[in-house]
């Protein structure tokens, strides 16, 4: 299976690639291959919302989109991973997904496996309330087979992640793949 990361944590060496880093290396010892792509070092503009793309491209704007559309097309499973920001995924990861505009009918067509990865600094047991039920809403509209997914609560630093559960969640969640 392919298996493509949006990892979307500004913080390169954070609690979101540590956990990402885990879930890569189970996927891989069950005999997948994964791509991981840090969204945060592309040049992707916010859709506009314009719709000159009918919802099914291509979009009007030219930027790394257009790369990493055909990496989502060419995937059997896309692994959002995000730290938690206000309650939400990343803004970087937010334009990534306003962009599937211009892919709607072809993603939806491809009943992608998903995964979400996620880490706060919070542990309250509300914490990521809001993030699952985005992640829940994207998986109904866009037809994706939910495969689970990994919520690091008390997950602030890295060393924090190191010593959770967690670590071993993420792990466990690729090596089901």
């Amino acid at each position: 299976m392919e298996i493509l990361v949006l990892q979307a944590s500004p913080n390169v060496h954070g609690s979101t690639a540590i956990l990402t880093e885990q879930f890569c290396r189970g996927a891989r010892e069950a005999g997948h291959r994964v791509t991981t792509v840090d969204v945060c070092r592309l040049d992707i503009a916010p859709c506009t919302g314009c719709i000159a793309c009918g919802y099914e491209g291509p979009c009007v704007q030219h930027d790394d989109m257009d790369k990493l559309r055909k990496q989502i097309l060419a995937a059997d499973m896309l692994v959002l991973a995000t730290p938690l920001y206000y309650y939400g995924m990343t803004a970087q990861l937010k334009t990534i997904i306003d962009r599937f505009c211009s892919a709607n009918s072809s993603i939806t067509r491809k009943h992608l496996r998903s995964a979400l990865i996620t880490v706060a600094w919070n542990a309250d047991d509300w914490t990521f309330e809001a993030l699952a039920a985005h992640y829940h809403t994207l998986v109904r509209y866009l037809q994706l087979n939910d495969m689970g997914m990994v919520l690091g609560y008390g997950c602030g630093t890295p060393s924090m992640t190191r010593a959770s559960r967690y670590m071993n969640e993420a792990y466990q969640l690729g090596r089901s793949l």
